[in-house]
C-alpha cells in the first residue's frame, strides 16, 4: 500500500475514532453526514468511489468503540450486495438512494428459494439492521441453483435479542411471498459473504485493540504491594501475548480485506483466515483484559462485559471459527487431490 494510501487511512481512521468517542450510539443520518455509507458507491452514483479498505478501517474503529449503528446491514452488506448485481438502473437508483440516505436496505443471507413464478420462501437467522430499513432484499436461489437478489414485502420479521446489546438483529420468514424485483449476481455470492465475514473480522480486531489499550493504561496505574502491577512479570507477559495475538489479528485482517478490495482470487481463504483467528483471538484478549483488572474488570461498572458480549457474538456472526477452519481445510484437500 502507497504512503498516501497509509496517511488517507490514518487520517480517515482519527477522523472515525474521534467521532465514536464523543458517542458509541450513532443514527442513520450521522452516517450519512460523515460519507460513510458511501465509501464505496461509485462517484457518479453520489458515492466516494473508495474501496472496502476504506470501508475496513470505518468497520474497525466501530469495534474499538463498541459503536451501536446500522453500518453493517445497512452500508458494509446493502452495498456489498448491490455492487456484485449485474448493472441495471434500478441496481444503480438503489446504490444512489444509499448513497445520499435516503434509503435503508437490510440484506437477508438464509435458505431462501425462487420459484417460476417469482415467489419466495425460506427463513434467515440473524440478519442485522433490519430494524426501520427502507428495504429489504433477500439473497436466494432461483429454481437454476443460481443466486439472486429479491427485494419482497410481506415476510415477517422477528426480532431476535442476543446478549450483545450493541447489534440489533432479527430472524427474516418468507412464505410463499411475491418478489417485486429480481437481480442476478453478476459473479456469485461467495463475494458477498466475505465481505461480510471480514467486516465483522474488523470489528474483532477493533475492539481487542481498544482492550488491549485499556489494560495496558490501567496496568500503568492500579497499585499493589506498593508497586504499579504492570511492573510484575505475570502482568507484562500477560499484555505482551494479547500484543502478539493482536498483532497476528491485524495482519490477517488487512490482507483479507486488500483481497476483497482488489478481487483477488484468494480471497476466500484470506476472508476465512481472518475471520476464523481474528474474532476467536478477541474473545481471548477480552477474557484476559477481564481478569487483568482484577475484581473490577467483572463488574458492570467496568464495561469490559459490553466488548465480551460483543467478542462473542461476533465469533458467531457469519460463520463460527470453527466452520471457516473447517472449509479451509476442504479447500486445501480438494487442491492436493487434484
Amino acid at each position: 500500500m502507497s504512503s498516501a494510501f497509509e496517511e488517507f487511512h490514518d487520517e480517515l481512521r482519527a477522523v472515525a475514532g474521534d467521532l465514536l468517542a464523543k458517542d458509541p450510539v450513532v443514527d442513520w443520518n450521522v452516517l450519512v453526514q460523515t460519507g460513510w455509507v458511501g465509501l464505496e458507491v461509485p462517484e457518479k452514483l453520489g458515492g466516494a468511489g473508495a474501496t472496502f479498505r476504506e470501508v475496513a478501517v470505518v468497520c474497525e474503529e466501530m469495534g474499538r468503540a463498541t459503536s451501536s449503528s446500522n453500518y453493517l446491514g445497512s452500508t458494509v452488506l446493502a452495498v456489498g450486495a448491490l455492487k456484485e448485481l449485474q448493472p441495471s438502473a434500478s441496481r444503480d437508483q438503489l446504490l444512489t438512494g444509499i448513497a445520499n440516505g435516503a434509503v435503508r436496505a437490510a440484506v437477508a443471507i438464509g435458505s431462501f428459494a425462487l420459484d417460476r413464478d417469482q415467489r419466495l420462501s425460506g427463513r434467515a437467522e440473524f440478519v442485522p439492521d433490519i430494524e426501520g430499513a427502507d428495504r429489504l432484499l433477500i439473497v436466494a436461489t432461483d429454481p437454476d441453483g443460481s443466486p439472486v437478489l429479491a427485494q419482497a414485502t410481506g415476510v415477517t420479521v422477528e426480532s431476535q435479542p442476543v446478549l450483545d446489546e450493541t447489534r440489533r438483529l432479527a430472524a427474516v420468514t418468507a412464505d410463499d411471498v411475491a418478489a417485486e424485483q429480481v437481480w442476478r449476481f453478476e459473479r456469485g455470492l461467495r463475494q458477498l459473504q466475505d465481505r461480510a465475514a471480514v467486516a465483522v473480522a474488523c470489528d474483532s480486531l477493533g475492539l481487542a485493540e481498544a482492550m488491549l489499550s485499556a489494560t495496558v493504561s490501567y496496568a500503568g496505574v492500579r497499585q499493589q504491594f506498593g508497586r504499579p502491577i504492570g511492573s510484575f512479570q505475570a502482568v507484562k507477559h500477560a499484555c505482551a501475548d494479547m500484543a502478539v495475538t493482536i498483532a497476528v489479528s491485524s495482519r490477517l485482517v488487512g490482507d483479507a480485506a486488500a483481497a476483497i478490495a482488489q478481487e483477488r482470487p484468494d480471497t476466500t481463504t484470506a476472508a476465512s483466515m481472518a475471520k476464523s483467528y481474528a474474532c476467536g483471538a478477541a474473545v481471548d484478549v477480552v477474557g484476559k483484559a477481564m481478569q487483568l483488572h482484577g475484581g473490577i474488570g467483572y463488574t458492570w461498572e467496568s464495561g469490559i462485559h459490553v466488548y465480551l458480549k460483543r467478542a462473542a457474538l461476533n465469533r458467531s456472526l457469519f460463520g463460527s471459527s470453527a466452520t471457516h477452519r473447517k472449509d479451509m481445510a476442504q479447500r486445501y484437500l480438494a487442491t492436493d487431490q487434484e
